[in-house]
This record gives C-alpha cells, sequence and structure tokens, in this order.
C-alpha cells in the first residue's frame, strides 16, 4: 500500500485543496483533483525527507524554551538599536560558523531556528556542510557570538538527530 500511496494524508489534502479551488464537485474535478492526490505524491517520492528518529525528549523541550527565550530578548534588542540607529549605528557583520551538525533534519532546523531569532540570517552553508555564513544584525564579539551559537542551538541538535 506505501507503494501506492507513499503519502495517503497528502494525497487526500491534495484532492480536497482540488475541490476547494475548483468550488466544483463535477465528475471531471473529482477525477482530475484524485488523479492530481495519486500522481503528485508518487512523482515526487524522492523528495521526501527520510524518517526522523529523534532522540531525548526533554532536550527538545529545553531547546524550545531557549529559541523561545531568544526570540523575546531579540526583538527587544533589535528593536532598541534600530531606535538608536541615528546615535550608535549596528555593527553588522557576516561571520563564518564552522559546524559539526551533519544531519540534513539537523541542520534544517538550524536553519528554521536562524530564520526565527531576529537579526540573524542564515546565508549560506558550505558545501560540505562543514562552514555556515551568517548574517548577523548587531555584533560585539565574534568568538563569544559563535561559542553562544554553537552550545545554544548546534550542540542540542547533534543530541537530538544524531
Amino acid at each position: 500500500m506505501k507503494r501506492l500511496f507513499p503519502a495517503p494524508w497528502l494525497s487526500l489534502a491534495l484532492w480536497v485543496l482540488w475541490l476547494v479551488l475548483n468550488l466544483s464537485m463535477s465528475p471531471g474535478n473529482l477525477l482530475l483533483g484524485a488523479a492530481l492526490g495519486f500522481c503528485a505524491p508518487l512523482m515526487m517520492r524522492k523528495l521526501r525527507p527520510l524518517p526522523i528518529r529523534t532522540r531525548r525528549p526533554g532536550v527538545i523541550l529545553r531547546l524550545f524554551l531557549l529559541v523561545g527565550r531568544d526570540v523575546l530578548v531579540s526583538n527587544l534588542v533589535v528593536a532598541w538599536g534600530v531606535l538608536n540607529a541615528g546615535r550608535r549605528p549596528p555593527r553588522s557583520r557576516f561571520i563564518k560558523v564552522p559546524l559539526d551538525l551533519r544531519d540534513a533534519n539537523g541542520l534544517a532546523a538550524l536553519s528554521m531556528i536562524c530564520t526565527v531569532v531576529p537579526g540573524t540570517v542564515w546565508s549560506e552553508l558550505a558545501l560540505d556542510r562543514s562552514i555556515l555564513l551568517l548574517h548577523v544584525f548587531d555584533l560585539d564579539d565574534e568568538a563569544l557570538f559563535i561559542q553562544h551559537f554553537k552550545a545554544t542551538y548546534e550542540r542540542p541538535l547533534m543530541e537530538i538527530f544524531e
């Protein structure tokens, strides 16, 4: 059954979405939606991520809380930096963060964290996944930032995914 329907919920969702977008329950739309729901997951099977086996749920909760705290604190810091940009311009820089994390799912989670936390932007990942180019809105000490980034985000993700 998994060969015919590699993602049954996705197939059902595509079929329903087709019907909702067309605002019609005609036999032709029912058939086209079913064909879309059947064929699209089969054609995209190779693009689906590998199954994830998460470890250490306590670390997941701790990382979630740390990211939540950093989002709140970073929002305030970035807002303060923007409001005071006339007196003291922010020291924005690109920095290279050496990575030990190699798992694709862990790297995807790390990219989401960088996207959510204000003041940081994931810019580029080296082809061998060893270095991350990160843009930081206001940076005092590069070495301290890298140490914080690796300890707060990378190390817990390595515990969860590797």
